[in-house]
């Protein structure tokens, strides 16, 4: 069994797509699905249904996948450990993986401007809230990047863990311009107010209950009972749901920032015709205030000064930097 196969099962799963998966991983389309097979082949199971189309996983690659997620966490954590001198320097973050798509480029740009020679590396969104948190709490991060939204609680000690906010964004609403909904096809745009009004089951993809976005929009849910939904898939990858929401699967809510060129394009249209469907997010850099290095301290005051600018990776507030306890009860990969 390689680590390779591991990769590109998680590729698939997280894209829907063959294709897709193996331009994030840099081979052939016959190439991962070589390798797909042989990790099969390996488990003695079938991970990935060829059937359907987009690809889904089978019930035994939905067990399988938080398993290689871990195999793959624990991996590259053993390579770190091992290899303490060739990773000097290096400061590791935490992200959700969205923000790793859409904001965390860009970002990183304006940090290497006021660095040079910064290092960093990235540590894959694990999909749960405690998850992710847990590799700033264990050491395993340096920072820890992530969304924030007032209905979700982040569980840190105010005396060892601080943020800065560093950006904005929202999640919208959105879905393919046509729709199946008891054997009709209705058109996407503004379907949440008709759906409503109509007492219309929509179909919905769910981010489930433990990751950010689902704690977030279970909050909003509880707000409008009068919204029926039929969940018929569920991910806590925000690209995963919209590679579905482009097929006409179901109605997602997605950050703005992911889903900006399909709704120029109109691959996409806003789901809801007012915004009192939206969230409104911050994008928020922590730390552990005891774990603090001469180069963590340099990007947390590069962070700081791009903040009070306005020059992150999208729209920025003013500056705020409060002991995280202090948003436990309000509120991310």
């Amino acid at each position: 069994m390689e680590l390779k196969w591991l990769e590109d099962f998680v590729a698939v799963a997280e894209t829907f797509s063959f294709s897709r998966a193996a331009e994030i991983r840099h081979v052939t389309q016959s190439a991962l699905s070589r390798r797909i097979k042989q990790l099969e082949a390996w488990l003695g199971a079938t991970l990935i249904s060829r059937a359907t189309m987009p690809a889904e996983l089978t019930p035994a690659g939905r067990n399988f996948l938080p398993v290689a997620r871990e195999a793959i966490r624990v991996f590259y954590i053993s390579r770190e450990m091992l290899q303490p001198v060739a990773e000097a320097g290096m400061i590791r973050l935490a992200a959700l993986h969205t923000l790793t798509v859409t904001f965390f480029p860009n970002w990183l740009r304006g940090l290497e401007a006021k660095i040079p020679g910064l290092r960093t590396s990235l540590i894959p969104d694990r999909g749960g809230i405690e998850a992710n948190l847990t590799a700033l709490t264990d050491g395993e991060a340096d920072f820890f990047l992530t969304y924030a939204h007032q209905d979700v609680a982040f569980h840190l000690d105010q005396e060892r863990f601080d943020f800065v906010v560093i950006g904005n964004d929202k999640v919208i609403p959105v879905s393919a311009p046509e729709l199946r909904i008891r054997g009709q096809v209705v058109p996407g745009a503004g379907i949440l107010e008709r759906a409503v009004a109509e007492r219309l089951p929509v179909p919905y993809l769910s981010y489930g209950f433990s990751s950010f976005f689902g704690v977030a929009l279970q909050r909003l849910f509880a707000a409008r009972p009068d919204f029926l939904r039929r969940t018929v898939h569920e991910n806590t990858i925000s690209a995963g749901l919209k590679t579905l929401a482009l097929t006409g699967t179901g109605l997602c809510w997605l950050p703005e920032s992911l889903v900006e060129n399909e709704l120029r394009a109109g691959s996409l249209v806003p789901a809801a015709e007012g915004d009192g469907w939206q969230l409104d997010l911050q994008i928020r850099l922590y730390r552990a205030l005891d774990s603090s290095s001469p180069g963590t301290g340099n990007l947390w005051k590069a962070a700081q000064a791009l903040a009070l600018h306005g020059t992150g990776g999208g729209a920025v507030e003013p500056l705020t930097t409060v002991g995280a306890a202090r948003f436990r009860g309000a509120g991310d990969q």
